[in-house]
């Protein structure tokens, strides 16, 4: 088994998500060397930090954390586009798993009842083919044993995607919409609504406040990277 392995690799060789060199037998996703370039954002008060201050005078988040910064042209960027845009779904397993493994042993989300990723308008799920934070809330639903929703919130606008807007356009956006299928689903439940990158708040906020129609709703978030 282990010779067919090595044969499998050696013709279809796993390659560094970020510097494209080829993995060794105990790496997975990333090289050794790039995971420790990684700008961790060392955030340990997740009741009292930037994520919490963007959201300031908009919409209550009793907690928000984010592993990673997200910077132009830095090694993160890499990653949230080979998870975005080129289909490398194993991008997302890597970060449910550490993430998942870092809040099962803080217990900062233990009281969560659901899970919430993002959704993408179903126009732009068929284009892609998948959402990609689907895997990453999965992972980190097999690590924090609570289930992942992905039904009753949905988008109702197409926008452009916030990544690549610039940061005027993505400021002023309004259009960008979401609704609940089922409001009292979430009557009295504390909800944590996961994305892969936070650029100014503004997707976040809107799933937040279409929340906010489920009485005594909560609200935390949780994403990959968070851009400063």
């Amino acid at each position: 088994m282990n010779l067919l392995k090595d044969l499998f690799h050696l013709f279809y060789p796993n390659l560094c998500a970020t510097c494209h060199q080829q993995l060794l037998q105990n790496e997975s996703v990333i090289c050794t060397i790039c995971r420790h370039d990684l700008p961790h954002t060392h955030i340990t008060d997740f009741t009292q930090n930037k994520i919490i201050d963007a959201f300031y005078g908009k919409v209550i988040i009793e907690k928000a954390f984010a592993l990673l910064f997200y910077r132009k042209n830095n090694i993160t960027k890499k990653l949230i586009e080979e998870l975005k845009y080129k289909g490398n779904e194993e991008i997302g397993v890597l970060f449910g798993d550490w993430l998942g493994e870092l809040l099962k042993e803080n217990k900062e989300f233990n009281d969560i009842d659901y899970i919430i990723p993002v959704p993408l308008h179903k126009k732009r799920l068929k284009e892609r083919g998948y959402n990609q934070v689907t895997k990453f809330g999965q992972t980190l639903s097999n690590h924090l044993k609570k289930p992942l929703v992905e039904n009753k919130l949905i988008r109702v606008s197409a926008t452009k995607t916030q990544t690549l807007k610039t940061r005027f356009e993505r400021f002023r956006n309004n259009d960008t919409k979401f609704l609940l299928t089922d409001i009292n689903f979430f009557k009295n439940k504390h909800i944590l609504l996961i994305d892969d990158v936070i650029t100014t708040g503004a997707t976040l906020e809107a799933c937040a406040r279409e929340f906010l129609n489920s009485k005594d709703c909560k609200i935390s978030v949780l994403t990959i990277a968070y851009t400063e």
